[in-house]
C-alpha cells in the first residue's frame, strides 16, 4: 500500500505545483521525523535522568549547591517527555492521507525538545561551592566563669568523645555556657551544621524530629508516622558533619528513634545534652561535664555588671551588705542576674539591708537545692513594682515551657487580661505593656529571643507556677500530651484562669460541667479539639475570655451566648468553623479574632456588639461584610480584612469605614488607585489612626519584612495602572513596595510624591518596566527640592529591565539627605544596569552596611567613575565605613569592582561572597585592620 501511495505521490509531484509538492514532501519525511522525534526524546529522558542522579550526589555533599534553574529542569524537561510522549502515542495509528498535515507538528516538537536539551548543558556548571553553613547566632549574657566551656570545647574540637552532656542545676548556667558555644561553632568550619532545639518536657518526637529537619533545610512528610520519619531523617543527617545541642532534656530517650545518627571518629558528629539529670545523660552513653556553681569573685564581678558598679561608689559603706547578698545566691548566675536586677537603682543602704533580710528569710524557708533557687527567684518577683506588672509576668506561665512570644503578641494577651484598662487608647495601652516588658527582662524574669521576640526560661516558669500555687486559682498543664480534659474534681470551684493549651484533647466529654462561677481565663487553643457539649459552659457565668485558636472546632454550643461577661473570643486557625451562633447577647465582647477561620458569613447579631474595639476577619472563605454592620461598631479600634497579598479579602465599604471615629489600626484591601485616593480623601476621619496597612490592587511578591513590627504604615500597591497624577503618600508611611505596575514614569519621585514620605523606612520595587532610576534630580526641580529618603533604610529592586541607575543628577550638587541612611541595597535582576554607584556620589552611601547583588545581566563595575585616569600614579581611596556584607553573584559581565587604580577601605567587612563572576579578576579591597 505505501508503495502505491508513494508511486501516486511521486505521479503527482510531476504534475502538481509547489504547494501540493511540500505536502507530498511532509508525507514522505513523516516516519523519519517521528523516528527523529523519538531518538532525541529517549536522549533527553538519558539526560534527565543523569541530572537527577547529579543533583542527588549533590545534595549529599555539604560542599556544593545546586544552582535554581538545575534543580527546575528535570520537572521541565519531564512535563514535555509526558507531552511529546502522549503526542506520539495520538500521531501512531493516524491515517496516510493526515500525515503530511501532522509533518509540520512533529518538526515542532522536536524544535522544542532540541531547546530543552540545550538547555540541560549548563555551560556555567550546575553547581556552586557552598559556603561553610553558618545559621543564626543566639543572643546571649556575657559569660562569667569560662573552665566549663573550655572543657566542653575541647571534647568538641577532640576525636575521643562524641556525645557529651553538660548537667547541673537549674539556673546554674547550661544553656548560657551552650549558647556561647554554639555562637563560637557557627563562627568556624570544622563542622558543617551546628544545630540548637530546646526539648524540654515532655518529649514531643514529632516536633523534634521537624526541629532538627528544618535546621538542616529539609522537610519530613507530616502524613508519615515517627519510624518512617526517623528513617528519613537520619538518611538526611548522616551526609552532614553535624553538631547537635539538645538543650533542657527531661527524660530517657533513643537517638535513633529520632533520626539522629550516633557521633562515631568516621562521621566526625557531636551531640551535645544539657540536662539537670545525670542520670539522663548517663542513658544516653554521654561524657558527663558537670557545670559548677562559681565562685565567690565572679558571682560579685556578675552582681556588679548587673546592678551597676558605681552603686559601691555611691554608698562605700554598702560593701559589706553587698557581699552577702551575693553570698545568698550560691554562685547561681540565673539567681545572681535576677536578684541583682531587681536592686538596680536602689541607693539606700536600708532598702538593702532590708531586702538582704528578706532574701535570707526565703532561702531558710526551704531545703533542698531546687526549692531554694525557686525560692530566690521568687524573692524579686515579689520586689516587683506594680501587682499589674506581676500579674503580666504570672500570665506568661499559662503558655507552654519555652513558649516564644511576639513582643506584640504578648500585650495582647495582657490588654484581653483587663490588665492594660483604664488608657485612653490602644496605642497608650501599647506604650504601657512596653514598659512592663522592660521591667521585666530588665530583672531578667523574661529574657529576649531573637529580636522581636521573648521567652521566659523554663526555672523562672517553674517558678512562677510554685508562686501562683492552686490557692489563687490557676491551673496550668500545657504541653503535658494529655488526651482528655481534667476530671470534674480537678475544677476546683475558685478557680480564675486554666490553661490545656497545646495537648491532644479531641473531645469533652458530654456530661462534664465544671462549676468554676469565677473562672475568668480558659486556653483550651492548640488542641484537635473537635465539639464543646452545650452543658460545658453552664456554671462558667463569670467567663471573660475564651481561647480556641488553632482547635478543630466544627461548631460552638448555643449556650456561648450566655455568657455574658465574656470579653474576649479567639477562634484564629478554626479552619473547620463554619458557622457561629447569635453573638448578639455578648454585649461585652471586646474582642473578635476570626482569622483564618473557615466561616463563609459574617456571624449573626455582629452588628450589636457595641462595645466591640477589636475585630480581625480575615477569612479565606468569608467574601464581604454586609453593608449597615461596621458603621455601628462605633467603639472599633483594630479592624484587619485582608493578608499581604491582597487576595485574601474580605470587601468593606469604605464609607462606613471611614465612621469609624476610634478606629487606631486597619489592614484592608483597596481595589484600584481610585480606592486609595478616597481613602486618603476621607483621612480627616481617621484622627487616631497609628499604624495601617493597604494592599491596593494585588500582590504576587513577598517579603518577610512586611510583619516585622518596626514598620507599622504599609503601603503595597501592586497590578495597577499608577496612571497621570502623582502617588499621594501618607506622611507617616515606614513600608512601601510597588510591583508590577504599568504606567509608571521614569524615576520613583516622579511617580510618588516622596516629600511627603518623611518617614520611609524600607522601599521595594519589582517588576515595573518603565522606571528607569530611583532618584532623579535637575536644576528644574532643585530650587522645589525638599529632603526625599532621608531616612531610608533598606532599598530592594528586583526584575526592573529599564533601571539604569540609582540616581541620575543633572546640574545640581547632590543633596547630602538622599539615601544618607541607607543601610541595606538589593538589586537583583535588573539587567539594564552596568554600573552599581558612582564614585563622585559615594557620599551619599556611606551608612551603607549590606550590598546584593544578584542576576544583573550587564553589570560591570560596582563603582564607576568618569575619571579616565586609570595611571597608578593617582591612586584614589574611598570608605565603606560601615561596610559588613557584599555579596556578588551571577554577574556574567562583571569586570572590576572598581577602577585599578581605586582602593575600597571597609573597616567593618564581615563576609564577602562572590559566585558565578567569571570575568572579575581583581578585589580592591582593604578590610582596614
Amino acid at each position: 500500500m505505501a508503495d502505491i501511495v508513494g508511486a501516486i505521490f511521486g505521479a503527482l509531484s510531476c504534475i502538481c505545483g509547489t504547494p501540493t509538492c511540500n505536502c507530498i514532501d511532509q508525507y514522505q519525511n513523516f516516519n523519519d521525523d517521528v523516528g527523529e522525534l523519538r531518538r532525541i526524546l529517549d536522549n533527553l529522558t538519558n539526560r534527565k535522568q543523569d541530572i537527577e542522579s547529579r543533583i542527588e550526589e549533590a545534595e549529599a555533599c555539604a560542599g556544593q549547591v545546586v544552582r535554581r534553574e538545575v534543580q527546575d529542569w528535570p520537572k521541565q524537561a519531564q512535563e514535555i517527555n509526558v507531552d511529546v510522549r502522549a503526542f506520539l502515542e495520538k500521531v501512531q495509528g493516524v491515517k496516510w492521507y493526515k500525515r503530511a498535515c501532522l509533518d509540520k507538528h512533529v518538526c515542532r516538537k522536536i524544535k522544542v525538545v532540541e531547546d530543552m536539551f540545550e538547555k540541560g548543558r549548563f555551560p556555567e556548571g550546575a553547581f556552586i561551592e557552598r559556603a561553610p553553613a553558618h545559621g543564626n547566632i543566639i543572643p546571649i549574657e556575657n559569660l562569667v566563669g569560662g573552665s566549663t566551656k573550655e572543657e566542653i570545647w575541647r571534647s568538641l574540637m577532640g576525636d575521643e568523645v562524641g556525645l557529651i552532656g553538660v548537667c547541673g542545676i537549674g539556673g546554674v548556667g547550661k544553656t548560657t555556657i551552650m549558647k556561647n558555644l554554639h555562637n563560637d561553632l557557627q563562627r568556624g568550619t570544622r563542622f558543617q551544621k551546628v544545630i540548637w532545639v530546646t526539648v524540654s518536657y515532655p518529649i514531643n518526637v514529632f516536633e523534634l524530629q521537624r526541629k532538627v529537619a528544618d535546621a538542616m533545610d529539609k522537610r519530613l512528610q507530616d502524613d508519615e508516622d515517627v519510624m518512617m520519619r526517623a528513617g528519613a531523617l537520619m538518611e538526611i543527617m548522616r551526609r552532614v558533619r553535624f553538631v547537635l545541642i539538645l538543650d533542657d532534656v527531661w527524660e530517657k530517650f533513643s537517638l535513633s528513634d529520632i533520626g539522629i545518627p550516633k557521633p562515631t571518629l568516621q562521621n566526625g558528629c557531636k551531640v551535645v545534652i544539657t540536662s539537670r539529670s545525670v542520670e539522663v545523660c548517663q542513658f544516653l552513653g554521654c561524657e558527663i561535664v558537670k557545670v559548677q556553681p562559681l565562685s565567690q569573685e565572679e558571682s560579685l564581678n556578675l552582681f556588679l555588671d548587673k546592678v551597676g558598679h558605681a552603686v559601691l561608689q555611691n554608698v562605700p559603706e554598702l560593701e559589706e551588705t553587698l557581699k552577702l547578698m551575693v553570698k545568698e545566691c550560691a554562685g547561681l548566675p540565673l539567681a545572681i542576674v535576677v536578684i541583682a536586677g531587681s536592686m538596680k537603682g536602689v541607693d539606700d543602704i536600708k532598702v538593702w539591708r532590708n531586702a538582704l533580710t528578706e532574701l535570707q528569710e526565703c532561702v531558710k524557708s526551704v531545703k533542698g537545692s531546687e526549692d531554694e533557687i525557686f525560692m530566690r527567684l521568687k524573692f524579686s518577683f515579689d520586689r516587683l513594682p506594680d501587682e499589674k506588672i506581676k500579674n503580666c509576668f504570672l500570665y506568661c506561665s499559662l503558655f507552654r515551657e519555652d513558649y516564644s512570644f511576639k513582643k506584640e503578641e504578648l500585650i495582647e494577651g495582657w490588654i484581653d487580661e483587663g490588665l492594660m484598662d483604664g488608657l485612653r487608647s490602644r496605642e497608650a495601652a501599647y506604650d504601657r505593656g512596653h514598659a512592663f516588658l522592660d521591667v521585666l527582662e530588665k530583672n531578667s524574669l523574661l529574657e529576649k529571643h531573637f529580636t522581636i521576640a521573648i521567652k521566659m526560661r523554663d526555672v523562672v516558669r517553674d517558678m512562677a507556677i510554685r508562686s501562683i500555687g492552686t490557692g489563687v486559682g490557676y491551673m496550668v498543664k500545657t504541653g503535658m500530651k494529655l488526651t482528655k480534659v481534667p476530671n470534674e474534681y480537678e475544677w476546683a470551684r475558685d478557680l480564675n484562669k486554666v490553661s490545656l493549651m497545646a495537648n491532644y484533647i479531641s473531645e469533652i466529654p458530654v456530661g462534664l460541667t465544671p462549676k468554676c462561677p469565677t473562672l475568668s481565663t480558659l486556653i483550651l487553643s492548640d488542641n484537635p479539639l473537635t465539639k464543646i457539649p452545650k452543658s460545658f459552659f453552664k456554671d462558667m457565668s463569670g467567663l471573660k475570655v475564651l481561647d480556641l485558636s488553632g482547635t478543630y472546632i466544627e461548631a460552638l454550643p448555643s449556650s456561648i451566648s450566655k455568657l455574658k461577661y465574656l470579653s474576649v473570643l479567639r477562634l484564629s486557625g478554626c479552619k473547620r468553623l463554619k458557622c457561629l451562633p447569635s453573638l448578639k447577647k455578648l454585649v461585652a465582647l471586646k474582642k473578635l479574632d476570626l482569622r483564618w477561620a473557615g466561616i463563609e458569613v459574617v456571624p449573626q447579631g455582629m452588628e450589636m456588639l457595641v462595645s466591640l474595639e477589636y475585630l480581625d476577619l480575615l477569612c479565606e472563605n468569608l467574601k464581604k461584610i454586609p453593608t449597615g454592620i461596621l458603621f455601628k461598631l462605633s467603639s472599633l479600634q483594630y479592624l484587619v480584612v485582608t493578608d499581604d497579598k491582597g487576595i485574601c479579602s474580605v470587601k468593606i465599604n469604605l464609607k462606613e469605614t471611614a465612621r469609624l471615629r476610634k478606629l487606631e489600626i486597619i489592614e484592608c484591601k483597596l481595589e484600584d488607585m481610585q480606592g486609595f485616593s478616597y481613602f486618603l480623601s476621607e483621612l480627616k476621619n481617621f484622627q487616631n489612626l497609628t499604624a495601617y496597612k493597604l494592599v491596593v490592587g494585588t500582590m504576587r511578591n513577598w517579603f518577610t519584612d512586611i510583619d516585622n513590627p518596626k514598620y507599622k504604615c504599609r503601603l503595597i500597591i501592586g497590578g495597577c495602572d499608577i496612571g497621570e497624577e502623582l502617588i499621594v503618600l501618607l506622611d507617616n508611611l515606614q513600608y512601601l513596595q510597588i510591583h508590577n505596575c504599568k504606567n509608571i514614569r521614569s524615576s520613583l519621585n516622579k511617580t510618588v510624591l516622596l516629600e511627603n514620605a518623611t518617614e520611609l523606612s524600607i522601599c521595594i520595587i519589582t517588576c515595573c518596566e518603565e522606571i528607569e532610576y530611583v532618584v532623579e534630580l535637575d536644576s528644574s526641580s532643585f530650587p522645589s527640592y525638599s529632603p526625599i529618603l532621608d531616612k531610608l533604610e533598606s532599598l530592594f529592586l528586583e526584575s526592573l529591565p529599564r533601571l539604569w541607575a540609582l540616581m541620575r543628577v543633572e546640574g545640581v550638587t547632590t543633596p547630602p539627605c538622599v539615601f544618607s541612611n541607607l543601610k541595606t541595597l538589593h538589586i537583583v535582576r535588573c539587567s539594564g544596569m552596568r554600573n552599581l554607584l558612582p564614585l563622585e556620589l559615594l557620599q551619599t552611601f556611606q551608612n551603607l552596611e549590606v550590598i546584593w547583588v544578584n542576576n544583573c545581566e550587564q553589570m560591570e563595575e560596582i563603582i564607576s567613575s568618569s575619571d579616565s585616569d586609570t595611571s597608578s600614579s593617582n591612586k584614589c581611596i574611598f570608605t565603606f565605613p560601615k561596610l559588613r556584607e557584599l555579596h556578588l553573584t551571577y554577574l556574567p559581565q562583571l569586570k572590576s569592582i572598581c577602577k585599578a587604580n581605586r582602593i575600597m577601605v571597609c573597616d567593618s567587612i564581615e563576609e564577602i561572597q562572590i559566585r558565578e563572576c567569571p570575568k572579575l579578576k581583581r578585589i580592591p579591597l582593604n578590610p582596614g585592620r
